[in-house]
């Protein structure tokens, strides 16, 4: 009985929407609690969510995601300059646009598996990159990148009688309702389409078609020998992760209006394969908690130079404080990539179920030193599992 209120769909999204949306009182310790650092978390917590659906659920794994993410900004930030600087036309068209493009991609690169799938997605992404940076430079203005300008048309704004006379017009949500993306709001907005986006992660997750995909990745070959067709399974779950994709650029693009090739690069959508490896690759939560974890290195560890070290470690005496300084100060600043490898390596290693996998052992440990026994999964392996209902 306590297992099934704890499964439930509608405790699940409780616990996790007063997560996210308390993001900003709960990473105050850490640091991370401004604007700018919590809209990435919430931006790329969506990225890795669509991406997991991909890899977690079917297996397949793919290095060119990030074509999406900047087809998506490329999308958002021409629907600003050509329609209106509301968010809401951008983010749908940012997604319909990738969706199409994952498509035709998802339909040329499921003709094959394994290694020669991600070879493909690869290269579909340093096409992508390339055409952006240097051949498409009209559309995409190359290597400065898309951006807005005063004399922009802005047909559904002009409509509207909304007419910018000084500066770069901001993004906004409905207009006049909202006039700014900026601060925390910007933040509330991308939490809010990240529930919605886990909500329906967790809804795939638990339905005969999350069970398909499951399928297909512990034995795909056997289900085609009992006649069934899982190519259609494999495409529909491509088009949503690109969709997913789409929707986080828009999102990026919304917040900062440019759009670049360097958010197309195969380094990105790398970051989003450690993402959720790190997390715990199959789980809902746990590619969430990867990109939290990688932003977080990357905004807060790459900060730290050695004043800020030693104020960290001023409480010790004068020669054991620079003796640390001098220990850290490597795993931080421009060495925070060794930190994250270091961290990568560990969890890999000791756990290739990722963060998940040991705070659900960890979990385990508890219950045995407090003498529960039972075999329950606690509720982080419950959200990642869930049946088919």
């Amino acid at each position: 009985m306590i297992k099934k209120i704890v499964s439930s769909n509608p405790l699940i999204m409780l616990i996790f929407s007063v997560v996210v949306l308390s993001a900003p009182i709960w990473l105050a310790p850490m640091g991370a609690n401004y604007p700018d650092l919590l809209q990435k978390f919430a931006i790329f917590g969506i990225f890795a969510v669509g991406y997991n659906i991909l890899f977690g659920l079917t297996g397949y794994l793919s290095f060119g995601h990030a074509t999406f993410l900047g087809i998506g900004s490329y999308t958002a930030v021409w629907s600003f300059k050509l329609l209106t600087m509301n968010i809401v036309p951008a983010i749908i068209l940012a997604m319909i646009v990738s969706g199409v493009f994952a498509l035709v991609i998802g339909y040329l690169s499921l003709r094959r598996s394994g290694i020669y799938f991600s070879i493909l997605t690869l290269a579909f992404a340093q096409m992508a990159y390339s055409l952006a940076y240097s051949v498409l430079t009209p559309i995409t203005n190359g290597e400065t990148g898309l951006q807005l300008s005063q004399q922009d048309p802005r047909v559904l704004d002009a409509m509207a009688g909304i007419v910018v006379t000084d500066g770069i017009p901001s993004t906004n949500l409905f207009g006049t309702l909202i006039k700014s993306m900026d601060g925390y709001f910007g933040f509330y907005v991308a939490a809010v389409l990240l529930i919605i986006a886990f909500y329906i992660s967790l809804k795939i997750f638990r339905s005969p078609f999350g069970m398909k995909l499951r399928a297909i990745k512990s034995n795909q070959t056997r289900m085609k020998y009992t006649g069934f067709n899982t190519r259609p399974y494999l495409l529909t779950a491509f088009v949503i992760s690109g969709m997913y994709a789409g929707l986080a650029g828009g999102l990026l693009a919304s917040i900062d209006p440019l759009a670049g090739a360097e958010r197309m690069q195969w380094t990105a959508s790398g970051e989003v394969v450690l993402m959720t490896i790190l997390g715990g690759a199959g789980t809902l939560v746990g590619p969430m908690l990867g990109a939290t974890i990688i932003k977080y290195f990357e905004n807060i560890f790459s900060a730290l130079n050695n004043s800020e070290l030693a104020k960290i470690f001023d409480f010790l005496p004068t020669g054991m404080q620079e003796f640390m300084v001098t220990v850290v100060s490597p795993f931080v600043g421009e060495g925070w990539h060794l930190t994250l490898g270091a961290v990568f390596m560990i969890v890999v290693i000791f756990l290739p179920g990722g963060i998940m996998q040991g705070l659900n052992n960890l979990y385990g440990f508890i219950k045995r030193m407090l003498g529960m026994g039972g075999t329950n999964a606690p509720v982080a392996d419950t959200v990642s599992k869930g049946d088919a209902k």
